[in-house]
């Protein structure tokens, strides 16, 4: 049997506390560290020897289901005393021997939950026992971390569920956990995702006592009577509203003992007139003190937020020399491709940001905020607006895609959604710019931020009856798929044309009726549970997805926020050929020292590998997931459609090492030694964007 080892303790005032494993071997924490800098101090690997990697290792993980083509693994792996712990693409935590991949343990829960893609797990150690803290749709456990087994003494049998003290009566109930919680001391401080439709439960931020489960504090997102931001709210908002949540996951500066959490947008997302005001705390990056849960200082990226701009990653800290001295900094990222930077004691803007006026909304009944804030350094990491002179040199269909370009909203960072047949087109895309991957930052603090570029389109859709309205309406399948489904998956069921939403039309080619059932009061991947929608309500949807007509008496939920509107899809503009119909690059990697807030360099990220036979440099592509940076120079990065991993030099930006993967790397690589040897690992879960699901983590390093 593998013996374990664990970090040693450290006695200092007469209590013992955690001192983590030399961060020369280690990728102790989610993105590397509590920084979230995704950096590593190895230095093995680098721009002489990094051409000469090969596969060390492979594991299949499991749970992959290549006919549905729908699973994903999103997971950032942790590395401590040469184990590695990761998540596979069936929502199952497991622990290999990171020199071989063998595996060590692997749950096997069957919870009465739905699991969401996970981004990893959370390690405690107090030197005599370690735990690994795992979210399993909204149950989270403490897991030995030796066996993989439930430890008893913690909530109820090993686990916690996250939907208690959310709950609420006609709200949708859905709550999972999918990126890893932050240890202080002897708490472990959670966020968690809810839905983006109108009835969502509140995203409170809570900490639990890691040794019992015990609830020990609770921030609310949305303020309650007497809270600070509360007036910012209509009366007994928290009552009514859901979301502003911490889907993204938070960085901690143990020392101060200061949580910084960023949030996402108030539900329902893309329409705002029930909920009229600032709306604290959507969309901010919150300093709260980690032990009791006090607010210290906050600031919000967008007021009012209609256009579901969460902040999408966790934040970065870092220290930079500013004006001559050495700062303390936390940024946060935007999906419009703005970086906010702040001294992380104080907030205070490290560079100027500028509220500008913005154009106010066409839709009845909406209040936009007139300003909205603009850092002025450093300067956008993508491009701001799109017009005629952005549609790309090679488009296969211009004369209609010009002729739509001048009917449609474009040239603004935030015009609101109109009624359709008008559209907004968003630049860079609802979901970035960048998004949840995140940023790495280098010991000398320069950031390295991936990023997309690719124009989506979207407007408003009056609701004409909705399950969600007062009193009672009967209304068929059809319907109830156009009010609950077509947002996402269409209006006629084609699905999103890069595949993040899927085609609906053949559905019985790839599941039956009880399976689709499951989906739509359990949820799955970034669809909700719709448990706000009564069981006669999702069979009528199921009928109508399977080709039958079948009617039911919706009743309504008066009590909660409701919208009159819902949206025309996250329709991500494509030519007939099936390419952006914006000009390259489409996906970038770009090189920002943050301490004068300069970009050093840019390139592309990705390519079509058809289009660069044709000549055609490099575009980039869409992508998912983050770099990892290395005191070695190198920066690794899998992230783009293409099934590839590479290694640039990050002083630079030159490509030095490529390798093809069994699926796309749509997560974040860790590196790690393991008796003197430097690896990185990634997980190949694919399943978005178009490309093939798969459920392997490999592992490189020199032979």
């Amino acid at each position: 049997m593998k013996r374990f080892a664990y970090p040693a303790l450290l006695l200092t005032v007469g209590l013992l506390s955690l001192t983590e494993k030399p961060a020369t071997t280690d990728w102790p924490e989610y993105n590397g560290g509590p920084d979230r800098n995704h950096f590593s101090p190895l230095t093995q690997l680098n721009s002489g020897n990094v051409a000469g990697l090969k596969v060390a290792w492979e594991y299949a993980s499991g749970g992959v289901d290549t006919l549905k083509n729908d699973t994903q693994i999103q997971c950032n792996p942790l590395i401590i005393d040469g184990v590695l712990y990761g998540v596979s693409a069936g929502s199952q935590a497991f622990a290999l021997d990171a020199a071989t991949g063998k595996e060590l343990w692997k749950t096997a829960f069957t919870d009465d939950t739905f699991a969401m893609n996970s981004r990893g797990v959370t390690y405690w150690t107090d030197g005599r026992e370690a735990r690994i803290f795992f979210a399993y749709g909204s149950l989270l456990y403490a897991l030995d971390a030796r066996t993989g087994k439930p430890v008893a003494s913690f909530g109820k049998g090993g686990k916690i569920n996250l939907k208690e003290g959310l709950a609420r009566p006609g709200a949708d109930e859905y709550v999972v956990s999918n990126t890893p919680g932050v240890v202080y001391k002897n708490l472990l401080i959670m966020g968690h995702r809810v839905s983006e439709i109108a009835p969502a439960l509140p995203g409170d931020v809570r900490a639990y006592d890691l040794h019992t489960g015990r609830l020990v504090w609770t921030f609310h997102t949305i303020p309650h009577p007497g809270e600070y931001g509360a007036d910012t709210w209509p009366k007994d908002g928290y009552r009514n509203f859901g979301g502003a949540n911490n889907w993204m996951g938070m960085a901690i500066d143990r020392q101060r003992g200061i949580v910084y959490v960023p949030t996402g947008t108030a539900a329902f997302d893309l329409y705002g007139s029930t909920r009229p005001g600032q709306n604290l705390f959507g969309n901010s990056l919150i300093a709260l003190d980690a032990a009791t849960g006090k607010r210290l200082w906050h600031f919000q990226t967008i007021h009012h937020d209609i256009w579901d701009r969460d902040i999408p990653a966790p934040p970065n800290l870092f220290t930079v020399v500013h004006d001559g001295k050495k700062v303390d900094a936390v940024s946060v990222l935007s999906k419009q491709g703005f970086l906010f930077v702040f001294d992380r004691v104080t907030g205070k803007p490290l560079f100027p940001i500028e509220e500008r006026p913005m154009p106010a909304s066409t839709v009845p009944g909406e209040q936009a905020w007139p300003t909205q804030p603009i850092p002025l350094k450093p300067a956008p990491f993508t491009r701001q607006s799109f017009s005629e002179s952005d549609i790309n040199d090679f488009v296969t269909d211009r004369d209609t895609i010009v002729a739509q370009l001048r009917r449609w909203q474009k040239g603004k960072e935030f015009y609101p959604l109109p009624l359709s047949p008008n559209r907004t087109v968003f630049f860079p895309g609802t979901d970035g710019g960048a998004q949840w991957g995140g940023a790495a930052v280098d010991e000398a603090g320069v950031m390295y931020v991936p990023s997309k570029q690719i124009p989506v389109t979207m407007a408003l859709i009056p609701s004409k009856t909705s399950s969600l309205s007062a009193g009672a309406v009967n209304r068929n399948g059809s319907q109830l798929y156009q009010t609950h489904c077509a947002t996402c998956h269409g209006q006629n069921r084609e699905g999103s044309h890069d595949g993040s939403y899927p085609a609906l039309t053949s559905i019985s080619q790839k599941r039956n009726e009880t399976s689709v059932a499951q989906v739509l009061a359990k949820g799955q991947g970034m669809m909700p549970a719709f448990t706000h929608l009564k069981e006669a309500e999702r069979k009528a949807i199921v009928d109508f997805l399977f080709g039958k007509t079948t009617s039911v008496a919706s009743a309504g939920n008066a009590g909660l926020n409701t919208s009159p509107y819902h949206h025309t899809g996250f329709t991500r503009w494509y030519d007939r050929a099936g390419y952006p119909v914006s000009r390259p690059p489409w996906g970038t990697l770009t090189a920002i020292d943050m301490n004068t807030g300069e970009h050093r360099w840019q390139v592309p990220l990705g390519e079509y590998p058809e289009l660069v036979a044709k000549g055609i440099p490099p575009t980039g592509t869409d992508n998912y997931g983050a770099p990892a940076v290395t005191a070695g120079g190198l920066l690794f990065i899998a992230s783009s459609r293409d099934e590839l991993i590479r290694a640039f030099d990050r002083k630079t930006g030159r490509e030095l090492w490529r390798a093809k993967l069994p699926a796309a790397g749509y997560a974040s690589p860790s590196t790690y030694a393991v008796n003197g040897k430097q690896y990185v690992v990634i997980a190949c879960g694919g399943g978005k964007l178009k490309t093939k699901s798969g459920d392997r983590y490999v592992a490189f390093a020199l032979p």
